[in-house]
């Protein structure tokens, strides 16, 4: 069984930055898939940034550019390192891992999820 553990986030202002971190630990230490979700009061889960076990990415148009998702396989943990930020980046921020082969940000694809963190972003 896998668990994910969350740490990071917090408050930061526009054009500032934050980072995430996801640390996995359990039975399968090299999960297929990857991903960073997150979600405000009232709206469903979105997923923005997904990667595989090989490095390769997806994002979301709305943080393209401005976030960066990594993981360090060795270590069993995600990153995201979030630049340029903006006031509806504002969320609570999601870990989550899955089996799936294509990474893909839908989050029914994925399986464990980390316990949340928030973001808040001020103007």
């Amino acid at each position: 069984q896998v668990r994910l553990a969350q740490s990071g986030g917090g408050s930061g202002q526009a054009g500032g930055s934050l980072s995430l971190s996801c640390v996995a630990s359990g039975d399968n230490y090299n999960p297929a898939c990857m991903a960073w979700f997150r979600q405000t009061l009232g709206k469903g889960r979105e997923g923005f940034a997904a990667i595989d076990r090989y490095g390769a990415t997806t994002y979301a148009d709305s943080v393209k550019r401005r976030f960066t998702i990594s993981r360090e396989n060795g270590e069993n943990t995600m990153y995201l390192q979030m630049n340029s930020l903006k006031p509806e980046d504002t969320a609570m921020y999601f870990c989550a891992e899955g089996d799936r082969a294509i990474c893909t940000l839908d989050p029914d694809n994925y399986q464990t999820w980390g316990q949340g963190t928030q973001v808040t972003v001020s103007s």
